[in-house]
């Protein structure tokens, strides 16, 4: 029974206890529609030493709180699309202006004239009120909002406010204890550069390096990932910052390597939202203590005084906010519903405070119940915001998904070597639309023989091992063995039998002799098939590139799947944060900004006219090792072929064998059109006839032009 003495001390049965609250709070509370965020942070008021004393701050409870705390932190900056994020960068500064500067003016003006305390304690308490934490960002997450540009101008102010509030501390703390000087400044100033140098651009050229050494290893990637935000936590302790500082630019220094479809990234949200950061809302309802209330009018008035005050100034600046940028009201909810929360922060800067003797007990009780109201308010208005915007925005897309087809969509991936399979299969994971109920399909086919069976089997025990790859992820998988005369109409026939959208293809490897990049299996695929075919050679994991560049020839935006092979490379951009550079001519510039508006990409991209496709090797001077370089080709008869299309492929391989590279066919007829049906009709030499004039044409032109004299 001494077990079973209050408050527990078996740390097995304490953390079993808070397993259980874990599991069964949020599901009590959903049947209520009470947002499962409140429910931890009341359990916690319940078990805490104020309530039923179950439980004690311990060193354990605290352990676990803080890494909850990092956790959210970094999470807010790894999933921050930093594509949003530097297109609106300008508004994060002006809503952290915002955010900061009318909360402070109010706290400062009701407690220095209202309530009569001193310029120190008037100025603190209402850096507390500038100050909040993403205690609603799993909702955020919940919903698939967080490259919402809502969302990514409040965390981006988020950093700033608390940045000021928590360096405007340091400067009350040291005014007060008089060594507010030059050298404080320096040290501060000097301190900032190296921990921002060392984030920046020492930690992502460690972090590109280990993912390429420990490429197969795939739990080291999960264990370097943590140390490096427990350090980075740890450095901003040290350059005098708080903590969560430090987290949340480790989120921003890993962004780019971690994409949002990765399976590093499911574990780091998975083990996050299923642990360390309940444990932190647990751990800040176990500091509430509701007697407070009783303890006299004084400190009654005060936490009523505060809550009122800290929630206005977030209101204010949320809709000051919105009247500048002419955001909607659900988005005005949603960056209101984001910055209310009072916890990390202001308990920080209250202990700090109270122990410096700046603060009375009367502000840290009301402190206190503010954490507890604001936590309840933001985890309402979050998740009430999030479910307008959503619905607002699946009624916005719904219609181009329908004429897209991506609600159903079919990504096949023929495995012709199995080596290469990680990487393909990577690769269609983070292009697949998250709205298509249908699977990766991987194919391979068997040749017809005598052994067929049984290569069949040894086909399926290998590809078996790719599905758990892909279920890290949460993305269906689906194998596909077949027995055909050859491996080109097998995958032709099975892409019909799926009706797939896409077929992602290996780079051909060339045996034997020497014959066309694009082999023989690959023509024959190309023949007899009209779906959009990705055809790919990775020389480096997806998350080392900098930049996509695409080179498109003239027509392309009239071929059937122009707006497919666009949106995906689009959605990769995305997934990997890194700018897109089109080559074109000015006919497809139009068509892609207007694809650009009607999709609403958020990925960045610039454009280049580019016409003389003679002389398609010029390209390779302003191409670099770290470029993933994507050729948008065409069939013999599509409206884009031209003959120069036909040698580029060997070229590259040639010209660009240090880059990653992509050779795309886009769908040249529609959906309900079969090529078959085309088969007795062919431009082939009518646009060999015009090659053959333009050629001509060049020509005669260059015998007129006047040559320099030497």
């Amino acid at each position: 029974m001494k077990e079973f003495e209050l408050p527990l001390g078996n740390p097995v049965l304490i953390f079993s206890l808070i397993l259980f609250i874990i599991l069964l709070s949020p599901i009590l509370l959903r049947k209520l529609n009470i947002p499962g965020i409140i429910g931890l942070i009341i359990a916690g008021v319940i078990i805490g030493p104020h309530g039923f004393n179950i439980l004690e701050k311990n060193s354990a409870v605290d352990l676990f709180s803080t890494i909850g705390l990092l956790y959210i932190m970094f999470i807010a900056g790894l999933e921050l699309d930093m594509n949003e994020f530097r297109a609106n960068r300008n508004k994060s500064l002006l809503f952290g202006f915002f955010t900061f500067i009318f909360p402070l003016s109010i706290g400062f003006s009701v407690f220095y004239y209202l309530l009569d305390y001193n310029f120190n304690t008037s100025l603190l308490t209402a850096s507390m009120f500038a100050s909040h934490t993403l205690i609603a960002y799993p909702i955020i997450s919940k919903f698939g909002l967080s490259k919402n540009q809502a969302v990514a101008i409040t965390v981006g102010g988020t950093i700033i406010t608390d940045t000021a509030a928590l360096l405007l501390l340091a400067v009350i703390i040291s005014n007060n204890q008089g060594s507010l000087n030059q050298e404080f400044w320096i040290k501060l100033g000097i301190s900032l550069l190296i921990f921002s140098a060392i984030m920046f651009f020492l930690i992502p050229k460690i972090a590109k390096w280990f993912f390429r050494k420990v490429e197969s290893e795939k739990h080291s990637h999960y264990i370097f990932v943590l140390s490096v935000v427990f350090f980075a936590a740890f450095l901003a302790q040290v350059a005098g910052v708080e903590p969560i500082i430090g987290a949340f630019i480790a989120g921003l220094a890993l962004n780019k390597l971690i994409p949002h479809s990765s399976a590093l990234m499911n574990r780091i949200e998975f083990i996050g939202n299923s642990l360390f950061i309940p444990f932190f809302l647990i751990s800040v309802g176990m500091i509430v203590d509701m007697s407070v209330i009783f303890n006299g009018p004084v400190a009654l008035i005060i936490a009523v005084v505060m809550t009122a005050a800290a929630i206005f100034g977030k209101w204010v600046a949320a809709f000051a906010t919105q009247l500048v940028f002419r955001y909607s009201k659900a988005q005005r909810q949603l960056i209101f519903g984001l910055s209310n929360a009072q916890a990390a922060a202001t308990l920080a800067a209250v202990l700090i405070g109270y122990k410096a003797g700046i603060l009375d007990k009367n502000i840290l009780n009301g402190t206190i119940i503010m954490i507890l109201i604001t936590c309840i308010i933001a985890s309402f208005a979050t998740e009430k915001a999030a479910k307008k915007i959503v619905i607002e925005s699946e009624n916005d897309t719904d219609g181009l998904v329908r004429s897209n087809g991506l609600q159903n969509e079919h990504i096949l991936l023929p495995i012709a070597n199995v080596t290469n399979i990680e990487k393909l299969l990577e690769l269609a994971i983070f292009i697949k639309d998250k709205k298509s109920a249908n699977p990766v399909s991987i194919l391979s086919v068997v040749v017809n023989n005598n052994e067929a069976e049984i290569n069949i089997l040894k086909a399926r025990n290998k590809l078996e091992e790719f599905v758990k790859q892909a279920s890290a992820t949460e993305t269906k998988v689906n194998i596909i063995t077949t027995i055909d005369h050859n491996a080109a109409s097998g995958i032709a026939r099975i892409s019909r039998e799926i009706m797939s959208d896409i077929i992602v293809m290996g780079w051909p490897q060339r045996s034997g002799f020497i014959d066309k990049l694009i082999g023989e299996k690959i023509i024959s695929i190309l023949n007899s098939t009209d779906k959009t075919i990705f055809i790919c050679h990775l020389v480096k994991p997806l998350v080392l590139h900098k930049r996509i560049v695409i080179a498109a020839p003239p027509f392309t935006e009239h071929e059937n799947g122009f707006g497919l092979w666009f949106a995906k490379i689009a959605k990769l951009a995305q997934e990997l944060s890194i700018p897109i550079l089109l080559y074109c001519n000015e006919a497809t510039e139009k068509a892609v900004k207007k694809l650009f508006k009607k999709a609403k990409f958020t990925a960045s991209i610039t454009v280049k006219i580019f016409t003389d496709w003679e002389d398609f090797l010029a390209l390779s001077r302003n191409i670099y090792e770290e470029d993933l370089f994507v050729l948008v080709s065409a069939r013999k008869g599509a409206s884009s072929h031209l003959g120069v299309l036909d040698n580029l492929p060997a070229k590259l391989e040639k010209h660009f064998a240090v880059n990653s590279k992509f050779v795309i066919y886009p769908q040249q007829y529609a959906d309900s059109i079969s090529s078959g049906q085309y088969n007795d009709i062919s431009t082939e030499s009518l646009n060999k006839g015009i090659e053959t004039v333009q050629r001509f044409g060049k020509d005669i032109g260059s015998i007129f032009k006047k040559k320099d004299i030497v």
